[in-house]
């Protein structure tokens, strides 16, 4: 009974395990929704060769935007376009994190509204330096029936966005075919589809073109969001024809909406238009307001020079909130806009300048990282006279993430993505799951030059990788280090390495333990133990995990974290000895940070401490849920957890003061 007990549980394990690797393939690398602070429009300004061209604008509320570079083009279309001029940008950021793409029409209007028959696709890391692909339809689909050119009136407005099931980026666009027409009040108007194709992986190619929507006249400027809370996608698109009434007017060139189940449809279309007067309009956008259930739907007024901007809670019904001006040199024609962070916002403004009057939103304290990360481990590196951080890239269910990352900081305030030193998939032959809580030590070999030994958890086991700079390339040992439970030991896991150099007796020392807590000296080489001299230090009963061990004035200290890291109770305890291998003196009060209701922070635990060089002002680094929203995600909190520093002070007799965790 109990052996199919235990393959049981085994079965389910490797299940969850399963599961949260497949969820970790979307993980984003970089920020979340609650990194974000301002948002940034994309649009071109005119029908003119020099308003048809990208350009920048910057909000912090969504609705009243600022333009960048004094409403200057940021992105010339000499050098990306075929036809000299770009229309329609749409904007959006990679579902990983990594990237940020942009689908523009590829058209002069000059030339004429048939003048364009495709499409360009961008990408950029930064939001300044963009790689392009333009791809003309009939050169590359010549054997598509009636793509040809004598045959294809235009092809208009792309848009991108993640199809989840196909694991691939689906670029939908509107097509004009002169063997498609209709008749509009006598006059023989062209018929225009929404098709969709896919992106390549590097995206810069699409699969042949496939029938999306069809509203039996002219739809165009499609525009997909999903609607989470019916669990369906919502299909804004331009009725090109069609009289509707709305608001007690007869209007057409309107925006509607359609719904389906799938991203690839069916659609089926709703007969009311939404945009708040009689005026004609297209190039509907909608996009979600940060940390908000709320929606802006955003257009262009073609024929008034502004853009209409309105709010919605539900997606289907929207309340007019204001118009952008007529003058000045703001004036957005067919956009889009995506919400961008504080440090991408300050990057953009130091290259196209402040706008006037914008203020920049308060610099953000905690917490220090964008993105969902855990468990740091802090380092000041002597070779490069920078600090390094550490952590577990969370935010994979189950705890299932299988890469390491570094950031490094002059100031302890600003922090830049160094990228991932470590992938356990790629580097480590051993395991290639759960990739937890690191900790780094630094090593001078000789007059300038260094080694970075870097322990690590994979699959419940320990092991190490060196590298001659901070930020990599480590190279695994090839073999680990800690698989194995100490003598006496009956439970627990093998994780949460802990290195620790005694500066009183010269050697290395490598704590570990979840359930328990061990020591054993390192070997001179780092990457091995002395068996021999292993020990369990276990303090008492509130010991759970992720041992931090530093030296001060005489004193050893070890702190570690209590309860579990799921809890809205993981806290950090300490205890204080004469020697880096104990015995253990554990004062009376040892709770030293714990959860702070009142400001909305929970769980603080699994820290690092660093010493400012030089000084005896000391920090804790540590996790706490993501705020504002851990609390109420139950289990999941657990692996959507940010990373926080805050000041650590002592009272003359060397006990640690109570840390008040801080926003």
């Amino acid at each position: 009974m109990n052996t199919l007990k235990n393959n049981l549980l085994l079965t389910i394990y490797v299940l969850l395990l399963f599961v949260g690797a497949a969820h970790a393939q979307a993980h984003k690398y970089g920020p979340v929704e609650k990194d974000f602070a301002a948002y940034l429009f994309a649009y071109f300004s005119n029908n003119d060769p020099e308003g048809e061209q990208v350009r920048y604008a910057v909000s912090l509320d969504g609705i009243n935007y600022e333009p960048l570079n004094g409403g200057k083009q940021i992105l010339s279309s000499d050098s990306i376009s075929l036809k000299k001029g770009v229309r329609d940008p749409h904007i959006l950021r990679s579902e990983d994190g990594k990237y940020f793409y942009m689908v523009l029409t590829d058209m002069r209007s000059s030339e004429g509204w048939q003048s364009n028959d495709g499409i360009i696709l961008l990408k950029s890391t930064d939001l300044q330096h963009w790689e392009h692909t333009a791809i003309d339809f009939p050169t590359r689909f010549p054997s598509l029936e009636g793509f040809d050119r004598e045959n294809l009136h235009a092809v208009w407005a792309p848009q991108a966005i993640w199809d989840e099931k196909a694991q691939k980026y689906m670029i939908y666009y509107s097509i004009g075919r002169h063997d498609w027409a209709y008749a509009v009040d006598e006059h023989i108007q062209p018929y225009f589809k929404l098709y969709y194709s896919y992106a390549n992986a590097d995206f810069t190619d699409i699969t042949e073109p496939q029938p999306l929507f069809d509203f039996g006249s002219a739809a165009i400027d499609g525009d997909i969001v999903y609607d989470s809370k019916n669990e369906e996608y919502v299909l804004f698109f331009k009725d090109e024809g069609r009289s509707t009434i709305n608001n007690g007017f007869r209007t057409r060139n309107g925006v509607m909406r359609a719904t389906g189940k799938s991203l690839t449809g069916p659609y089926i279309a709703e007969y009311r238009h939404l945009n708040f007067d009689q005026q004609p309009v297209e190039g509907s956008s909608v996009f979600k307001l940060i940390n908000a259930d709320e929606y802006v739907l955003m257009y262009d007024c073609y024929t008034k020079g502004y853009y209409q901007f309105g709010k919605s809670t539900d997606l289907k019904n929207f309340t007019f909130k204001q118009n952008t001006s007529t003058g000045g040199n703001f004036t957005p024609r067919h956009g889009s806009v995506i919400p961008i962070t504080r440090r991408e916002l300050l990057a953009l403004t130091e290259k196209w300048g402040l706008p006037t009057g914008f203020d920049l939103p308060a610099p953000k304290n905690n917490p220090i990282l964008e993105g969902y990360y855990a468990d740091p481990d802090i380092l000041y590196a002597e070779k490069t006279k920078k600090y390094y951080l550490y952590p577990t890239s969370d935010g994979f269910t189950s705890w299932s993430g299988t890469y390491f990352k570094t950031f490094s900081s002059d100031s302890l305030m600003d922090w830049a993505d160094e990228g991932v030193i470590l992938d356990l998939k790629k580097d480590v032959s051993w395991a290639d799951r759960n990739a937890w809580a690191p900790c780094i030590i630094e090593k001078k070999i000789k007059k300038n030059k260094y080694k970075y030994y870097y322990y690590f958890t994979a699959a419940q086991k320990i092991g190490v990788a060196v590298a001659k700079d901070p930020t990599g390339p480590f190279v695994d040992s090839g073999k680990p280090l800690i698989d194995f439970k100490p003598e006496g030991v009956k439970g627990g896991q093998e994780i949460d390495p802990e290195v620790f150099y005694d500066p009183k007796t010269k050697k290395n020392y490598l704590y570990w333990g979840n359930g328990y807590f061990a020591v054993a000296e390192l070997e001179k080489d780092m990457i091995s133990i002395k068996k021999n001299t292993i020990k369990v230090m276990t303090p008492d009963h509130t010991f759970r995990e992720g041992v931090t061990v530093f030296y001060r004035k005489g004193l050893y200290y070890f702190l570690w974290s209590e309860d579990d890291t799921r809890s809205e109770n993981y806290r950090v305890r300490y205890a204080y000895s004469k020697s880096a291998i104990g015995p253990l003196t554990i004062p009376e009060d040892n709770l030293i940070l714990a959860k702070d209701p009142t400001k909305g922070i929970y769980a603080t635990g699994h820290n690092s401490v660093l010493q400012i060089p030089g000084t005896d002002e000391w920090r804790i680094v540590y996790h706490r849920f993501d705020r504002p929203n851990g609390i109420n995600m139950g289990r999941a909190a657990g692996y959507h957890r940010e990373v926080c520093i805050d000041a650590m002070e002592f009272l003359p007799d060397g006990t640690i003061k109570k840390v008040e965790p801080s926003l």
